[in-house]
């Protein structure tokens, strides 16, 4: 505006629509003004009604005025655009018009009658946005300049001629469909730098309503997109989150008097009571929530636009489609998309996880997290319309969890950033509530704290990603990412969140099929997960009590490190402010004292023992120890390998329920390579290990005897006949099956996908982990053939793997090989780091 104008808006009563009587100098407003108050400030009509209401008023009255002082003008018409255009006008809304007209009236003519309409405007107090253009000036400009051209799709006819303005809205619509392969890039570029600059509404505790990602700008893109005719918004809820937003806003203007898009701290209590909600909270967690929904729409929107326009230049591989599921391979369909298989029930198509043809969400209640784990873990989005049908026909889940559904969740967290997307496509369908009900308390909780800049839902989340930044620093990456997803819980909770929490944490972990010591675990992980950064900051570390503190908490070197870990991923997390050097000095210092000051001894032989109990897959190994014997002996009569194997379901009693996988126990004179062999056979089969042990035996002194119990699962598709697979394990042990180089050839083959970004492989040597043995421990991000790489490692550097203890925790495996030298004892020192170096090497 104008100074005339800005100084007329701040004096005159309309622009103050509060209960403040006016000045008794002041003269009482009479006409549009008059009614236009009475609207604002006495009429019950609320949120849309009134704003279709107050767009009448100003239509009637700016139809009477052009009228006037047309008189007799033609070929002129008088038009409404953008939001007045749309019939959305705030109580502080810009009024946005055009006076169109066919070049036949003379400059002058047309000039005087913008002065006629224009002024009465200004004079009482509105702001304007106001133009005077012919119909072939008024295309050139909206094609060199995207906002006009925005403002123009949404064109109404007020008065004069409307013919012209059909014309306006034909041609503009017309030139916007013709260009929309370069002008919907431009905008959805426009849409990423508003958002750098006004950051995400649905996380901020001023947000910007209009101009925040989320808001309504986000809206009226949307709108264009869809007039593009390229693509269109998934609409369910969107609507009503629109109807949100401009309510808020509408009482926003009305309580502040100022035409504010900001929802500022000092005005959500006022805000709040107007609207009838009971208290600023609340308020904030409805506005977060229309927000979300606007974004998820926007994000879902311009990835189709993306593919509609790469497909339109040829850029979108278009080849035979295949549906991939437990029966194969189907027909193809000419001119179909490529499905390339993700896990059992999931493929790609089209850059997005999808489910197969042939998945069955209802008989299958672990697939929305299998889907969503697999989208996380290659980098995909998960498509609207498979998370909609997943929500609509999943069945409940068991209680507890079967195991595969805790180390589905597991996988999905372990994906990191990747993880995010995928995360708030199962929340725009309500899934993520349905499997973890306790999330609704948190869902949307706004932190009224400067330190952190999220939610408390989105703050989990993230602590969760940084945390699987962290996996390789401890022996339970599971634990660690879902005390990360779990830690500030009791936040939707009165009391203590600590405490709350704490009290959560154990029913939630139960549920999901965690055994009680590693309840234990993640109880008290969340308990005290300020521990140490608030002893560190506020204790003098050198006081013996200070690590004794910490010490007489966490009982054991593998809770500390899990609790250090987990206040780093929540303290970067948070914030800027929540993480610094300093701060990571003084908690790393702290737990370095506390870990020397257990006994590590005494730790390390307790660790080993839980290890053995704890292992996925230890208790099945030693139920098949009459199996391996019986194989061992067989093996060592026949000097060859033989083979078992023995299916497992989780819920023998629930006929809808899939068996997790099958139990391969393989006896074999003990010979070079067996390790990297069997993995690479059973990697080429698709065979993913969850769990193995390698024992060795000697049957009634019939020589070593070496035997291999695995638990493995198919990636995707039907487990391999016993036949062919006994059979390829014999090529490979007899050299006739060269797997490296078929592993190779698969890996080369394969699509390329981004998919999530794991830390890197780490290779230690474990102190005190065995008298006769050196134990190698390998934390790395679980692949197909993973094993049989690290068995070749090994292999290379002339040592002999006398046991191993096999594990996959979700996406990252644990492992731990008790190798040996040509002495048969343990490596020295020096020589065992480098066979670490080697491994690690061979892995990165």
């Amino acid at each position: 505006m104008t100074d005339r104008q800005q100084t007329q808006a701040a004096s005159n009563p309309l622009t103050t629509p509060t209960s403040t009587p006016t000045s008794d100098h002041a003269p009482e407003p009479t006409g549009y003004a008059a009614q236009r108050l009475h609207l604002l400030r006495e009429d019950p009509r609320t949120g849309a009604a009134r704003r279709t209401a107050l767009s009448e008023l100003t239509d009637r009255w700016l139809t009477g005025l052009f009228s006037t002082a047309a008189d007799g003008l033609t070929g002129v018409a008088l038009v409404a655009v953008g939001g007045y255009g749309r019939g959305e006008l705030s109580p502080r809304s810009d009024v946005d018009l055009l006076l169109l007209h066919d070049g036949g009236p003379g400059n002058t003519a047309v000039a005087r009658l913008a002065e006629q309409i224009w002024y009465p405007v200004w004079d009482n107090g509105i702001a304007l946005d106001h133009s005077v253009r012919d119909l072939g000036t008024a295309r050139k400009v909206a094609a060199a300049d995207l906002k006009v051209q925005l403002g123009l799709l949404d064109a109404r006819h007020l008065a004069g001629d409307p013919e012209l303005t059909t014309a306006l809205r034909s041609n503009v619509l017309a030139d916007w469909r013709s260009a929309a392969g370069s002008r919907l890039p431009e905008l959805h570029e426009m849409c990423r730098e508003r958002a750098e600059r006004h950051g995400e509404l649905s996380f901020l505790l001023e947000p910007d309503l209009k101009e925040a990602r989320g808001g309504l700008r986000d809206l009226t893109a949307l709108d264009a997109v869809a007039a593009s005719w390229v693509a269109d918004a998934p609409r369910a809820g969107l609507d009503a989150a629109g109807a949100r937003l401009r309510d808020v806003r509408d009482t926003l203007h009305l309580a502040t008097g100022r035409a504010t898009d900001r929802l500022s701290l000092q005005d959500q209590d006022q805000v709040a009571a107007e609207l009838g909600v009971l208290d600023a909270d609340i308020l904030l967690r409805q506005v977060y929530e229309a927000a979300r929904t606007v974004a998820y729409a926007s994000d879902v929107t311009w990835r189709e636009v993306d593919r509609v326009l790469r497909s339109r230049s040829g850029k979108l591989r278009r080849s035979t489609r295949f549906g991939f599921g437990s029966a194969g391979r189907s027909a193809p369909a000419r001119g179909a998309a490529l499905r390339s298989p993700l896990a059992e029930g999931v493929v790609e198509q089209d850059g997005e996880a999808v489910l197969a043809a042939t998945a069955k969400p209802s008989a299958d209640p672990v697939l929305p997290l299998r889907a969503a784990a697999a989208a996380a873990q290659a980098g995909l989005p998960l498509a609207p319309s498979t998370a909609r049908r997943l929500a609509a026909e999943s069945r409940p889940m068991p209680v507890p969890w079967p195991d595969e559904a805790r180390e589905q969740l597991v996988t999905l967290l372990g994906a990191g950033s990747s993880a995010i997307p995928v995360w708030e496509a199962l929340e725009a369908e309500g899934l993520v509530a349905k499997l973890l009900p306790d999330w609704e308390r948190v869902r949307c909780r706004p932190q009224r704290n400067a330190v952190h800049r999220w939610t408390v839902d989105r703050h989990l989340v993230e602590t969760a990603v940084r945390a699987a930044a962290l996996t390789r620093r401890v022996a339970r990456p599971d634990l660690l990412l879902v005390a990360a997803l779990l830690h500030d819980i009791g936040k939707g909770w009165p009391g203590d969140h600590s405490e709350a929490g704490e009290v959560i944490t154990r029913d939630v972990a139960a549920r999901l099929g965690f055994p009680k010591s590693d309840v234990d675990t993640l109880a008290l992980l969340v308990r005290n997960h300020l521990l140490l950064v608030e002893t560190a900051t506020r204790r003098d570390l050198d006081d013996p009590a200070t690590v004794a503190a910490i010490t007489s908490v966490v009982g054991s070197t593998g809770v500390l490190e899990l609790l250090h870990a987990l206040t780093e991923a929540d303290a970067l997390a948070t914030g800027p402010a929540a993480w610094s050097s300093w701060r990571a000095t003084l908690v790393g210092d702290l737990t370095l004292r506390a870990a020397v000051a257990l006994d590590a001894e005494a730790l390390d032989a307790e660790a080993l023992e839980d290890e053995a109990r704890q292992q996925p897959g230890a208790q099945g190994a030693a139920e098949a120890s009459a199996e391996e014997e019986r194989l061992a002996v067989e093996a060592a009569r026949t000097d060859g390998p033989v083979l078992s194997l023995r299916a497992e379901s989780e819920q023998a009693s629930d006929p809808l329920s899939e068996p997790m996988g099958v139990t391969l126990t393989l006896a074999l004179p003990e010979r070079p390579a067996v390790l990297p062999t069997v993995a690479g056979v059973l990697a080429l089969h698709r065979l993913a290990v969850r769990s193995a042990a390698i024992r060795e035996l000697d049957p009634i002194g019939a020589g070593p005897v070496l035997a291999l119990t695995w638990q493995v699962a198919a990636e995707y598709g039907e487990l391999p006949e016993a036949a062919r697979l006994r059979a390829d394990i014999r090529r490979a042990l007899d050299g006739g099956l060269d797997v490296t180089r078929r592993l190779a050839e698969r890996d080369a083959s394969a699509p390329r996908r981004r998919g999530s970004t794991a830390p890197p492989p780490r290779v230690t040597v474990a102190a005190g982990g065995s008298a006769s043995a050196t134990v190698l421990e390998v934390r790395a991000h679980d692949a197909p053939g993973l094993l049989h790489r690290i068995g070749r490692a090994l292999e290379s550097t002339g040592v002999r793997v006398r046991t191993a203890r096999i594990s996959t925790l979700g996406a990252d495996a644990v492992d731990a090989f008790y190798v040996t030298g040509p002495d048969g004892g343990p490596l020295p020192r020096e020589r065992a780091l480098e066979v670490a170096r080697a491994v690690e090497r061979a892995l990165s």
